[in-house]
């Protein structure tokens, strides 16, 4: 038997994306979770041909604080709904003077500084550990840079996301701390869901989109609101056409991921089978089942 298949793209939109213009055969549809509610129901359709499921992070509206967001549910409803790979695409703050607002940024790392949020799906009686070392799927990350590098983004291929617990932006002293890691963009939203993302073996690739500088810059204080909106509104739609662009690339029927994504479980669960709270099991169906049986 072929292990080839038709990808199905999962893309999770952040501040100002509630929407994906253009798709082809779209059905707003709601995905029950056994970890609750996600964001909202999920945009199915087409997009180049190619098979897509859009979820709005915040909800349509922006309801939804980063905090407040369930992600496990989000990447559950994502998995069950036939998803192989997962592009998110998310409104940061600048942390270094060559990533100027509207600047788009293909993260290959994170900082994880977020700690109100359920960072797994497993736990007692079905312990797991998976490997973070490398977060990013880089074959998502190569075709999304080569994707905006041919439409003629400024785009940089590389780079640390700084994720905060928020609502509240960094303080100066932070924002400097943070800066002195070397991280390039901070922002709210893409942790725990890279590693819930991970946990349920998708591909995943973050597109970090600069809004503004962060407050350690010396002119963010000038920085108005109205600005910031309108490069939100512009990155949207650079967003869009970035999507677009990249989606032929990606759409392509393919074998498991090089970088074995999809087999991230194959050595994680540590909890002998007997001890296993089939409870728990229960609950893990969608995004353990291949390794559960």
């Amino acid at each position: 038997m072929s292990d080839h298949f038709e990808p199905v793209i999962g893309i999770i939109g952040g501040s100002g994306l509630y929407d994906i213009a253009g798709l082809e055969e779209r059905e707003w549809r709601y995905i029950s979770t056994p970890w609750g509610e996600p964001s909202d129901e999920l945009l199915f359709g087409r997009l180049e041909g190619v098979r897509c499921v859009f979820l709005p992070r915040h909800g349509r509206g922006h309801r939804l604080s980063p905090s407040g967001i369930n992600y496990r549910a989000n990447i559950d409803a994502l998995k069950r709904a036939g998803c192989t790979d997962i592009l998110s695409l998310s409104a940061v703050g600048s942390l270094r003077e060559d990533l100027p607002p509207g600047r788009f940024v293909i993260v290959d790392q994170f900082i994880d500084r977020t700690f109100a949020r359920e960072k797994s799906f497993f736990g007692n009686g079905l312990v797991a550990h998976v490997s973070m070392a490398h977060p990013v799927c880089p074959r998502l990350g190569a075709a999304l840079a080569a994707a905006g590098r041919e439409i003629g983004l400024g785009i940089t291929e590389g780079g640390t996301y700084l994720v905060m617990e928020g609502p509240q932006f960094s303080t100066r002293a932070e924002s400097e701390l943070y800066r002195s890691w070397g991280a390039s963009v901070i922002g709210m939203t893409n942790m725990p869901e890279a590693k819930l993302a991970r946990e349920a073996e998708l591909c995943y690739a973050t597109v970090a989109m600069v809004t503004d500088f962060d407050c350690w810059h010396p002119e963010h204080d000038h920085v108005t609101v109205e600005a910031v909106v309108r490069v939100l509104q512009e990155n949207a739609e650079h967003a869009r056409a970035l999507v677009r662009a990249v989606l032929p690339a990606l759409g392509a029927t393919r074998g498991p991921c090089p970088a074995g994504c999809n087999h991230a479980l194959d050595h994680a669960l540590i909890t002998a089978p007997e001890m296993r709270d089939p409870e728990l099991a229960k609950r893990l169906a969608a995004v353990a089942g291949r390794v559960l049986g």
